[in-house]
Formats: structure tokens, C-alpha cells, sequence
């Protein structure tokens, strides 16, 4: 018997990153969203804090990241494993506050009124707000943090972030980030005080008022606090999935429901009234010859074997929902429709197979207009719908705008691997024999003239 000695991580996701004391640790911001919107924007579409070379550049992203909207860029925050920071300016000197022009306090307003939320990241943990909740008398938490409140009819920026970090030691000067809280502060520029390289605020401050008209002038300060954890890099994810939505759209779900239940109940009427008033002819009919033409509900066995007027289609929509599979941790940004799409692109060879067999089996003759039909129609729908929005959305500089490079690249997806898969899948299912139903031993089929097999329900 051999014994080995091995390293496991947890499943699904990535072998933990480990820091020694001291060692800085990138802080990255990856996008802003809201609950009144669908459109998200980059980190840097407002005038924030520039790191100190005065540019900023993206992180590698993959196509799913891309399609969601992640921009992932670096920014001006120090962050040291293990080490505080009192609170400090982030990129002003104190004789040089920032100033923003009226144009661009209006578009901050715009997000502040939207109720917008900026999403960082460390150790590819994302930030997290925590929030008290009164009814519960328990602490909950929000993805990541406001970017202002709104009182009466003023607009507050949040200038001032206290970074909270846990870490885990698993062994002596090992240090893991297994914690990421941000608690958000609006901070007047009269109320900060400067010693040195540190700076200090009233703990009742004034907010940071954004004023459209006038312009605002204002500062952008941190501070970072490091705690003590026992959880563990297994369980770090465990207070992101167990996150509660506090602005979940209680009305807007109850009222589809309603809508749903009212048209399933009219629509289940309507059928239970017409079975009975057909059950109660067909009873009334006993006596009278069978000859007698068939009506009602009685057509529908004649009728759900009867092949489609337009087969070809028919097989295409069929073939297209074999090509849909696919699921990856959360911890992975991207990576679920990466995934996704890909395992649709090569279930081509799937779709056109069993795309072929049905549309043989409806006799069909065309098959390779079939087939192109089966590898255009669901995904031409698509590609025109999303490149149709895609320009409203480009309109409003949104970071869900899918780059000309990246529709490049799924149409070389689509022509390039997908297509070509579905007429291989065609060439062999067109091949085989197609579906048939044993015929029932113990009854004989009656002859109906100029009918198919599968329009014969004896024969099933």
C-alpha cells in the first residue's frame, strides 16, 4: 500500500491565494449597476480617483465577462496584507481638492438618483455593504456599495470607504482574504483636517453635497481595517450566497403572479367546459352509427399525429434545444455564459442530429436547407435582436455594450464552428432510419387510405 501526500482545494473553484504580511494587494473596481436599470457602466465613467500614473488599464477578461458588462480595472486604493491605514487622501494632495466640472456633477446626480452601486473587488471577493435591518434586528449585506443617498431633494456623494478585510492564517506567516466589507461615508470638504499624511473628520460630518449648478469641489479619502477570521477559504463565498436581496420587486413578481394564475384559471375553464359539453354529446350519440363524422375533442388523436405543415422548422426549433446546457461556480464572473455559449456552439453536431431524424421522419426531402435553417433560425434571431439593442445601448455608453470585436468573434463562432457541426449532425441523422413506434401485436390496423403511419393512432 502507498501512501501520498496531497493538496485539495474546494469544488468548484480555484486554489487560494496566499500573502505574506506586508504584501500589497490590488484593489480592482469592476463595474456600477442598479435595480432601476439594466444598464451597467465602467468604474472610471465618472470622474473618480486616477491611480498615481495618472492611467488605468483593463484586466483580461473572458467572452462572458465581456457579455455582462465586467470591466475590470485597477485602481488608486493601497491595501497591505495585514496592516491598517488611518484614514487617508486617495489622490489629492490636501491644497488640491478635486474638482468636478457642472457637466459632470449632473451625470454623478444621474447615477446617485438611480440609485446606482459600485462593485469592488480583492482577492476576486467582491465588496459587500452591511446593513442592519431593523425588523430583523440582524445584520444583512448588499453587493457592493452606494454610490450616494439622496435627502429630500439633495444629492450626496459617497467620498469616504472604510475597507474592512478578513483574513485566515492556516499556518504561520500564511495569510488568506477571506473577507471583503465596505461602509460608504459622505464627508464635506470643510469638516476634513490634515496631519501629516493622515486625515480626520467628525464623526457627525457633514455630507458631500454634488451641486450641478456651480460645479463641486471635493475630496476622496480611505481608510483600511484588517480583522481576524476563523473561516475558512472553503467557506469565504458562504455570506455571498446566502445574501438576501433587500430590493427585490415584491410588487412587480406578486403582480405577475396574479396575471398568470387569472389567465390559467380562464384558460382551464374554457377547456373543462368544452370537454364536458363534448363528453356529454358523445353520450347522447351512443345509438347512432359509428359512421357518423367525428367532432370535437375526438380529432385531437388524429390531429397530434398529423406532421406539421412546416417540418422543417418544426425540426430546427427541436434540434436547437438540444444545444443548451451548461452551469460553473459564481466564483468564476463570466464564466456560466462562457461556458453556455460554447457548449451551444459545439452541441451543433447534436442539433443537426437529432434535427435530421425527426425531419426524416416527417419524410422530408430537403435536408440541407434544413439543415441551415436548424443552424440560422434560433441563433439569427438572437444575433439580430441583441445587435439591435446593442446600438440604444452603445447611445448611452453603458459597459453592457458588446464590443465590435466581441460580435466578431461569436459570428466566427457561429459560421465558423457551429454551422458546419449542425451539417455534419445532419449528414449522419439523415443517415439512420427514422423514429417508428412498434405496432401493437394484439390489434390490427385499419386501412386508412393516404395516410402515414404516424397518422394512424391504432398504430401507436
Amino acid at each position: 500500500m502507498c501512501i501520498f501526500q496531497t493538496s485539495q482545494f474546494y469544488v468548484p473553484g480555484m486554489a487560494p491565494v496566499e500573502f505574506r504580511k506586508g504584501q500589497q494587494i490590488d484593489v480592482k473596481a469592476v463595474k456600477m449597476t442598479s435595480v432601476h436599470t439594466q444598464l451597467p457602466y465602467e468604474y472610471y465613467s465618472l470622474p473618480f480617483c486616477l491611480p498615481k500614473n495618472g492611467s488605468f488599464h483593463y484586466k483580461s477578461e473572458n467572452l462572458g465577462e465581456v457579455l455582462r458588462g465586467d470591466r475590470i480595472v485597477n485602481t488608486p486604493y493601497i491595501v497591505k496584507m495585514a496592516e491598517d491605514v488611518q484614514c487617508s487622501l486617495l489622490c489629492h494632495f490636501p491644497n488640491k481638492p478635486m474638482h468636478w466640472s457642472a457637466e459632470d456633477s449632473q451625470r454623478v446626480i444621474d447615477r446617485i438618483q438611480h440609485e446606482y452601486f459600485v462593485h469592488l473587488l480583492v482577492d476576486n471577493l467582491p465588496a459587500a455593504s452591511p446593513i442592519f435591518n431593523q425588523d430583523l434586528q440582524d445584520i444583512q449585506y448588499e453587493h457592493g456599495y452606494r454610490l450616494g443617498n439622496v435627502i429630500g431633494d439633495k444629492n450626496y456623494i459617497n467620498n469616504h470607504l472604510k475597507l474592512t478585510l478578513l483574513y485566515h492564517n492556516p499556518a504561520p506567516e500564511v495569510f488568506r482574504v477571506v473577507g471583503f466589507h465596505v461602509q460608504a461615508k459622505s464627508v464635506h470638504i470643510g469638516d476634513l483636517t490634515f496631519t501629516d499624511n493622515t486625515c480626520t473628520f467628525p464623526t457627525k460630518s457633514r455630507g458631500q453635497l454634488v451641486d450641478a449648478k456651480a460645479g463641486t469641489t471635493l475630496y476622496f479619502t480611505y481608510e483600511v481595517e484588517w480583522r481576524h477570521s476563523k473561516i475558512s477559504w472553503a467557506s469565504r463565498w458562504d455570506t455571498y450566497l446566502a445574501m438576501n436581496d433587500v430590493q427585490i420587486h415584491w410588487f412587480s413578481i406578486i403582480n405577475s403572479l396574479v396575471v398568470i394564475f387569472f389567465l390559467s384559471g380562464i384558460l382551464t375553464m374554457i377547456m373543462v367546459r368544452t370537454l364536458r359539453r363534448d363528453i356529454a354529446r358523445y353520450n347522447a350519440d351512443d345509438g347512432i352509427d359509428e359512421a357518423i363524422e367525428e367532432t370535437g375533442w375526438k380529432l385531437v388523436h388524429g390531429d397530434i399525429f398529423r406532421p406539421p405543415k412546416n417540418s422543417r422548422l418544426f425540426a430546427a426549433v427541436i434540434g436547437s434545444v438540444f444545444a443548451m446546457l451548461g452551469m460553473l461556480s459564481p466564483a468564476s464572473r463570466g464564466a456560466l455564459m462562457t461556458v453556455a455559449i460554447f457548449l451551444y456552439v459545439f452541441m451543433g453536431l447534436i442539433a443537426g442530429y437529432f434535427s435530421a431524424r425527426l425531419y426524416k421522419t416527417m419524410k422530408g426531402r430537403e435536408w440541407k436547407k434544413s439543415a441551415f435553417l436548424t443552424a440560422t433560425f434560433y441563433p439569427g434571431i438572437i444575433a439580430s435582436t441583441c445587435f439591435f439593442l446593442n446600438f440604444f445601448i452603445w447611445g448611452k455608453a453603458s459597459s453592457g455594450a458588446v464590443p465590435f470585436s466581441t460580435m466578431l468573434s461569436l459570428l466566427s463562432l457561429w459560421f465558423c464552428i457551429s454551422l458546419p457541426l449542425v451539417y455534419l449532425g445532419y449528414y449522419f441523422g439523415y443517415r439512420k432510419q427514422p423514429f417508428q413506434h412498434p405496432v401493437r401485436t394484439n390489434q390490427i390496423p385499419r386501412q386508412v387510405p393516404d395516410q402515414h403511419w404516424y397518422m394512424n393512432p391504432i398504430l401507436w
